[in-house]
């Protein structure tokens, strides 16, 4: 395994959102959401230096205010893939980058290795993620829950909000149990070179329909390599799921 490239994490965080707005200010235990994402990832060991990406001076403010790096970015892009791109075309010495989501406060800083480790190991792979074994079986027919299927290697086959795979003859009780049932986690690490060529590409039609951006990369024929990882990840996208992440980082509320 080489560690030669250098590996940057870059986290996209947008100041509005439908369900949440300010998601990224949120107070946790003393702290603002984006403040526990950069120290987790900072612990990560592959990582050399973290960067906030950001569309919102009160964000960039907060996180220079905890001795971060911010860059500002254009609140017209359309993705936090953009935003990702949008500063990796600053970052000429960066070989890798990674994508860490702003709304993970709890992420373990493992993942962010188990998600780096495929592109260290083989030179021809441009893009990889994270996947972890469904267990409970609300998730399979929760379209808020990714579901990809993998092959051998645990090369990405495809990724859907439904129920794959369909397990035709499996009886429903059993479906956990029989067939293997993945969980996409949403981190995720690119060469430098083929994210910038990713974000000018042209959505696709399966991208469209899942509203799934990853698929925009299988549908050009790329690879993405998957880890599997024990860790659990709780993002943040409505009042309830800041609550639960409130309870678990040991702050009173009510």
């Amino acid at each position: 395994m080489s560690t030669g490239e250098r590996i940057i994490a870059v986290i996209p965080a947008r100041y509005g959102s439908e369900r949440l707005p300010g998601k990224p200010l949120a107070d946790i235990a003393g702290k603002p959401m984006i403040q526990h994402v950069v120290e987790r990832v900072r612990k990560a060991s592959l990582v050399r230096e973290v960067i906030v990406a950001t569309d919102d001076e009160r964000i960039a403010a907060a996180v220079r205010s905890f001795g971060g790096r911010a860059v500002m970015t254009d609140p017209a892009l359309r993705s936090g893939t953009d935003r990702i791109a949008a500063v990796a075309r600053g970052l000429a010495d960066a070989g890798i980058v990674v994508n860490v989501q702003g709304d993970e406060p709890l992420i373990h800083p493992g993942m962010v290795d188990e998600a780096v480790r495929p592109l260290l190991e083989e030179s021809g792979l441009n893009v990889a993620t994270l996947v972890h074994r469904i267990t409970d079986p609300a998730d399979l027919e929760n379209p808020a829950v990714v579901k990809v299927v993998l092959d051998h290697q645990l090369n990405c086959l495809y990724f859907s909000r439904s129920l794959i795979p369909f397990a035709r003859d499996i009886p429903v009780g059993e479906r956990l149990l029989r067939a293997p049932y993945w969980k996409h986690v949403g981190l995720y690490v690119f060469r430098r070179a083929f994210l910038l060529r990713f974000a000018s590409l042209p959505q696709t039609a399966l991208e469209r329909a899942e509203k799934l951006e990853q698929l925009r990369i299988l549908e050009h024929g790329e690879r993405i390599r998957a880890s599997v990882t024990e860790h659990e990840s709780q993002p943040v996208d409505t009042p309830g799921d800041l609550e639960r992440v409130r309870a678990q980082a040991g702050e009173p509320h009510g």
